[in-house]
């Protein structure tokens, strides 16, 4: 009896819950398995078919779980690129009708093929008619998240997950009991008034709630949290499902939150905790039995696994004929709308618990298995097609730059920087023992440029201003900033020393920089990974985030005045990676140094592509007027990070970009940049452009 009531404890549970989301994920990720496939193991190896120690039923796992759902399809909501969808709404309207009412048709087929009633094969075909972007890492690693057949696909995500979402609103309300013509147009009708009011009145609310709050991160978090909840209740109200709610509150805070420190830490809470929560629920109502008898009578699972697939395909083949896309983009296209993972199991957990008054269940215990038959299928297939066939895809001509580094990001503000002003790089200082190499590094780009060095030393603002503390500080200051001047005039360069005092040191570099009108941001190293760094941000992220211009963040080993071999890795054409590949032309030329690119393509990638690649590459490099020693590498490779590494041993300076890649869901996704940075034995520059 002891045993059992432990058992049932909540905190036991959640202790259980928080072992299995912190130990497994890594272990499935090794054997280069999803880490949610793993969680999905551990709940039915927990569950009641396995050791009994947790029960879906406990309250405090269907509150876990509930959470998990409705912040899943929250951040399938937060992770749509709105910005994007603009540009090609028309043609992502299009898709998303396609990529919907086809695979929509098909499990309709599907169902009454397996005698369910409309209602239920209706549900079914709603589930094959929304898809996660799983694959986002891959395309955006490639670099050609611009070309137009990924930019149409991520914008068909906003009308497939809305549209399914709809169909199980329906689909629920019709089978909760007697249902009418009066009683559907009734939730229609409360459903697109209230679908106005949380797109654009959550979106206002949003947008006056951060002005007024300024810098008060914890504010808006929580502002965020109760929009979630506000939104999945208000729907429920309604009678509408509360993940319908959850995901457009995603929508509606999606321009309030853009890509800001908050947003993360929304994202972080969400993937590490109530995400993965959900996911072991699911495992845990799991009958292995019935799911076995399900495998065993696979038509079911297989004629729902090749529906969607060949729906997905045709929708895709439709698109290329209406738009004139190329092969690689319609396979691209049907890669990336294959994986069925946030809307899809969200939307069969709610089926599956939707009990009419007879007791029949929306769907039966062996469509969810198949369902999560689905999941895996296409979570391993979808991801693995689109690494293949996005590496021939064409991007849009990338900006190739000019020799100057007051210019080589200036897209971002065109109409406000006319690069009239003296060149300025600022250079924030703190620690005596790195300064030096810090200020040549500055130093030397901005004699190139013709322009001006600000070190910039921030002092921690105290309630009072005559506080002794302070007067210390701002002391220490000036001994830094006069040790800075000394330097600076050894390159006889413009020195303009400033001190800010402010509550929040990336905030003070961000304002200081943008008073000065600053063309870059100089900036030493400091811990950007781990836990601690993830949950409360660093100093280099919200400088990121919050500068108006580029950021060079540095790593130096030896002085900048001694390199003579940097190497740039190049993963793709895009506009941020010819800056990079600039910028160590410009810092090549200061010392008369040779720049390597290095390119490292998967072992699968046509000989005719790298060649093409290498091409466009080289003529890059050609429009460069600087008489700088510039050689072009390519190596084949599995492991990208390995390589760079590996290759890397021979110089004096790597020149990376900062690239973060997420996936809706929540799920983790390995940075190569992350390993580069924790195993690289030379000096390093991390280039980051503003709210990257």
């Amino acid at each position: 009896m002891a045993i059992q009531s432990l058992v049932e404890s909540p905190i036991i549970a959640f202790t259980i819950l928080l072992t299995v989301i912190f130990t497994v994920p890594p272990i499935f990720e090794k054997l280069r398995l999803p880490g949610l496939v793993g969680l999905l193991v551990a709940g039915v190896i927990l569950g009641e078919n396995g050791l009994k120690l947790l029960n879906s039923e406990s309250d405090t796992i269907k509150l876990l779980s509930d959470i998990g759902k409705i912040y899943l399809m929250f951040v399938a909501g937060l992770e749509i690129d709105l910005e994007q969808f603009r540009k090609t709404k028309n043609r992502s309207i299009g898709f998303g009708t396609l990529t919907f009412l086809v695979p929509l048709i098909a499990g309709i087929l599907v169902g009454r093929l397996f005698n369910f009633g409309w209602n239920s094969s209706f549900l079914i075909g709603s589930l094959l008619a929304s898809h996660t972007l799983l694959a986002y890492p891959i395309v955006s690693r490639l670099g050609v998240v611009t070309n137009e057949a990924v930019t149409v696909t991520i914008g068909a995500t906003i009308f497939t997950d809305t549209g399914a979402l709809l169909v199980l609103a329906i689909c629920v309300g019709i089978h909760g009991g007697e249902f009418t013509a009066l009683s559907l147009a009734t939730l229609l009708g409360g459903l697109a008034i209230y679908s106005v009011v949380v797109l654009f009145g959550f979106d206002w609310a949003g947008k006056e709630f951060f002005r007024r709050s300024g810098d008060e991160q914890s504010n808006q978090f929580l502002f965020i949290l109760l929009a979630l909840f506000l939104a999945s209740v208000g729907a429920q109200v309604i009678g509408v499902e509360k993940i319908v709610g959850a995901f457009l509150a995603g929508l509606a805070v999606n321009d309030v939150l853009g890509r800001s420190p908050v947003k993360e830490k929304v994202e972080f809470i969400g993937s590490v905790l109530f995400i993965p929560c959900f996911f072991v629920d699911m495992g845990l109502l799991i009958d292995i039995p019935a799911f076995l008898k399900t495998l065993s009578s696979i038509w079911l699972a297989a004629v729902i696994v090749i529906a969607l697939i060949g729906s997905k395909f045709i929708a895709a083949f439709l698109a290329k004929l209406f738009y004139r896309y190329n092969t690689a983009e319609m396979l691209t296209m049907w890669s990336l709308s294959l994986p069925q993972v946030a809307a899809t199991l969200a939307a069969a957990l709610v089926a599956y618990q939707t009990v009419n008054p007879t007791g029949e269940r929306l769907i039966s215990e062996g469509v969810l298995n198949s369902v999560i038959v689905l999941m895996l299928v296409t979570a391993i297939l979808g991801p693995v097609i689109t690494a293949r066939s996005a590496t021939a895809l064409q991007v849009s001509d990338a900006d190739l730059g000019t020799d100057s580094l007051a210019t080589w990001w200036e897209s971002h503000e065109t109409e406000v920087e006319e690069q009239q002003h003296q060149f300025t790089v600022v250079v924030p200082i703190y620690n005596p023992q790195t300064q030096r190499y810090l200020i040549e590094m500055a130093a030397l780009l901005a004699r190139h440029e013709g322009g001006r060095i600000v070190p910039l030393a921030i002092t921690k603002a105290l309630i009072q201003m005559d506080d002794p503390q302070l007067v210390m500080a701002l002391d220490q200051s000036q001994k830094r900033l006069k040790l800075a001047q000394e330097i600076s005039q050894e390159f006889d360069v413009e020195v303009s020393p400033a001190i800010r005092i402010d509550d929040d040191a990336a905030l003070g570099i961000s304002r200081a920089s943008r008073e000065r009108n600053a063309n870059l941001v100089v900036m030493g190293w400091s811990q950007t990974t781990g836990f601690r760094a993830r949950l409360f941000g660093s100093v280099i992220d919200s400088v990121f985030w919050s500068s108006h211009c580029p950021v060079a963040v540095t790593r130096l080993l030896s002085s900048p005045t001694s390199i003579q071999r940097i190497l740039v890795p190049v993963g793709d054409l895009t506009r941020q990676t010819i800056g990079a590949v600039r910028f160590a032309q410009i810092l090549a030329d200061v010392n008369q140094a040779e720049v390597v690119l290095l390119h490292v393509s998967d072992r699968k990638t046509p000989p005719a592509l790298v060649e093409k690649f290498t091409s466009q590459l080289l003529e890059i490099t050609t429009k460069s007027q600087l008489q700088v020693k510039t050689n072009i590498q390519t190596v084949k490779g599995d492991d990208v990070a390995r390589v760079i590494i590996r290759e890397a041993q021979a110089f004096d300076l790597a020149v990376l970009r900062s690239v973060r890649y997420r996936t809706a869901g929540g799920l983790g996704v390995s940075q190569v940049t992350t390993q580069i940075l924790r195993e690289l034995k030379c000096s390093i520059v991390l280039l980051g452009e503003p709210h990257s």
